[in-house]
């Protein structure tokens, strides 16, 4: 069964103890699909994350032509054993001019850009589409750089549907900014080693970009000629949990006098918590209490748009936590440019819920304030519809539309959020139109 297209979190009603298992991470998992394709041999990844993004991923590349089986995972239900038949930086050839092979990469950034680079290495004529969105996002700072490698790239606007035609191998060097997105500069780099490209990497905090740095990382990292590579979970995705286990601290200390709780022991976990350095929101622990000022550029990444949901709770954060005043959320720019204009959605859904939050260039200036109940419009943005539900857990009425959208990363979300603990939080959810309780069977993202 299907989820509703509207549904209701009813905030918990009592202690939680848990331990949670969240899917791979994407970013990771859709940098080692392309890994392992141009590696030479058998490599096997373990821990990957099946989602729409990494299913658009695996489709492509069956697509283009390798050799990728898929079996499932014993310990999560949206994780795949994926073992990917490398043809050591050989891609199989494309069509002609009159009919190019079609990608379509849905709304997954990473497929499109990272895609884009690999089919230049190939051998004919590759279009690549996806959903409108996707047609929308930024592509130019990697189109001119393929172009400048000496790539014939056909696109009217910059940006998709695009026609690339392949041109193997074309040692050089290319700029490349990443002011847009710091998936131009991974594309180049995962697959600059097979096609001898050399790329100077510019634009703002380009040396410290936290996602260029995970790419090189996992180069330097990944089996060449086969083998084995193990996915971390996905720190993004563990915020919602780790947010969660903020919210049963506060109702602790509301309802059952809990007035002190060790730092090292929270009521709700995510296990395996990567410790790996790659994924920046692996620090996400960290930013509860959030300070007087956090930065998309240098300290959160995608999580820090559940810090700005959960900063918005006055009787979190200043009744518990003793946080005074606003909270500043800074270089916001990048969330423009992802799945919806993340920036405006966030003010304008949490002015919805009584928030007062103040939009200045590409900061989000959040007051603590107390919150209500809101139908909550996610955009068809899976961290929208994640991070309100989270919300959810605490203040009533908070009700989500499209919650299915969480098929992009997180499929099983909501069955985490209603399994009882230890597995899950044990929360209730309800159709959001006949209140009805909804079981756990129809609580997965298809």
């Amino acid at each position: 069964m299907s989820l509703p297209d509207l549904i209701e979190i009813v905030p918990l009603a009592g202690p939680v103890r848990a331990e949670i298992t969240v899917p791979g991470s994407k970013s990771i998992t859709n940098r080692a699909l392309i890994l392992a394709a141009l590696a030479g041999g058998e490599t096997t990844l373990r821990g990957a994350l099946w989602s729409e993004d990494t299913q658009v991923m695996v489709e492509c590349l069956q697509e283009l032509g390798f050799m990728v089986n898929v079996a499932a995972d014993p310990d999560e239900t949206c994780n795949r054993t994926i073992t990917v038949y490398g043809l050591g930086g050989r891609v199989p050839r494309g069509g002609t001019e009159t009919q190019p092979l079609e990608l379509f990469v849905g709304n997954a950034g990473t497929a499109a850009r990272f895609l884009a680079a690999m089919v230049c290495l190939g051998d004919g004529v590759y279009r690549l589409h996806g959903v409108p969105r996707m047609h929308e996002r930024p592509q130019a700072a990697l189109f001119n750089a393929l172009r400048e490698l000496g790539y014939r790239v056909e696109s009217p606007n910059d940006k998709l549907p695009v026609v690339i035609h392949g041109g193997g191998i074309k040692a050089g060097k290319c700029s490349v900014s990443i002011k847009e997105s710091s998936q131009f500069a991974s594309a180049l780099l995962l697959c600059g080693g097979r096609g001898g490209w050399r790329t100077e990497v510019t634009g703002e905090s380009a040396e410290e970009s936290p996602y260029v740095a995970m790419t090189t990382r996992l180069i330097e990292a990944f089996p060449q000629w086969g083998g084995q590579f193990q996915i971390e979970p996905d720190a993004s995705s563990g915020s919602y949990f780790w947010a969660a286990a903020w919210y049963v601290i506060v109702l602790e200390w509301i309802k059952f006098a809990v007035k002190e709780r060790r730092p090292d022991d929270p009521p709700v976990r995510v296990k395996h918590w990567p410790k790996s350095g790659w994924q920046i929101d692996a620090d996400f622990p960290h930013f509860i209490p959030p300070p007087e000022k956090v930065s998309r550029e240098t300290q959160l990444g995608d999580s820090i748009m559940t810090a700005i949901v959960l900063a918005a709770d006055k009787s979190a954060v200043s009744g518990v936590f003793k946080v005074a005043g606003p909270i500043c959320f800074t270089d916001l720019g990048r969330l423009r440019v992802q799945e919806c204009e993340r920036v405006v959605a966030l003010r304008t859904e949490l002015t919805k819920c009584g928030a007062k939050v103040v939009e200045a260039g590409d900061t989000l200036t959040v007051y603590p304030s107390p919150l209500h109940g809101a139908e909550i419009e996610t955009y068809n943005d899976h961290r929208m519809a994640m991070c309100f539900a989270v919300l959810g857990l605490k203040v009533p009425g908070i009700k989500i539309k499209n919650p299915a959208c969480v098929k992009k990363t997180f499929p099983n979300f909501f069955q985490k959020l209603a399994t009882p603990p230890p597995h899950g939080l044990g929360a209730e959810i309800r159709d959001g139109r006949t209140g009805r309780k909804l079981a756990l069977d129809e609580l997965f993202a298809e």
